[in-house]
């Protein structure tokens, strides 16, 4: 069997891999407001901001924090 590919209780066969790839772009469920990929969506479901983005400004921001923790008075 291929990856990704699991066995329904009725004995269908489900390719996830395949299913997430056709649902990338519909809104996730809850209320982060983000689409199934983790791109930051406004209310029309438009992307303002990457997920690429977004991971790289949270990793920027503490940064910050770890340098203004170690700098000696």
């Amino acid at each position: 069997m291929a990856r990704g590919v699991y066995r329904t209780a009725q004995g269908k066969f489900i390719n996830m891999d395949n299913l997430r790839l056709q649902n990338e772009q519909e809104r996730a469920i809850g209320n982060m407001k983000v689409n199934a990929r983790g791109d930051k969506i406004d209310n029309q479901g438009n992307v303002v901001k990457r997920r690429n983005e977004v991971i790289k400004d949270h990793y920027s921001q503490t940064d910050l924090a770890r340098q203004a923790m170690r700098k000696p008075k």
